[in-house]
């Protein structure tokens, strides 16, 4: 019985489940660059907006609603909404964005 065939078989199939591992390692790391980095890059952004707040601050709601931060607390915050000046106190994480404008070190070295 000739040993070298099945010798070689073994080695083909050995080399196809290498290329297999491969690949399959290849489309999981194409799919973290591209798609889990940026989200986290994305949440880390938003994390650090939110605990940047400060009294004064105008902000947009996930919800859509628009107020000015009138006080903070470890992890709510109360808004006030419109001319009426009616308080809405809501978690740190629906805050979607701040809208106040922020100076840069540029603008505060030209002042």
């Amino acid at each position: 019985m000739n040993l070298s065939f099945l010798t070689a078989a073994q080695a083909g199939g050995t080399m196809s489940m290498i290329s297999t591992f491969g690949s399959l390692a290849l489309i999981i790391l194409i799919f973290y660059f591209f798609m889990l980095r940026p989200q986290q890059k994305r949440d880390k952004e938003a994390q650090n907006m939110r605990s940047s707040l400060e009294v004064g601050d105008d902000i947009i709601t996930i919800g859509g609603i628009v107020g000015t931060v009138v006080s903070l607390k470890e992890d709510t915050l109360v808004i006030e909404t419109s001319g009426d000046r009616n308080k809405i106190r809501i978690t740190r994480w629906a805050v979607q964005q701040n809208v106040t404008p922020k100076e840069t070190s540029d603008d505060k070295n030209k002042k």
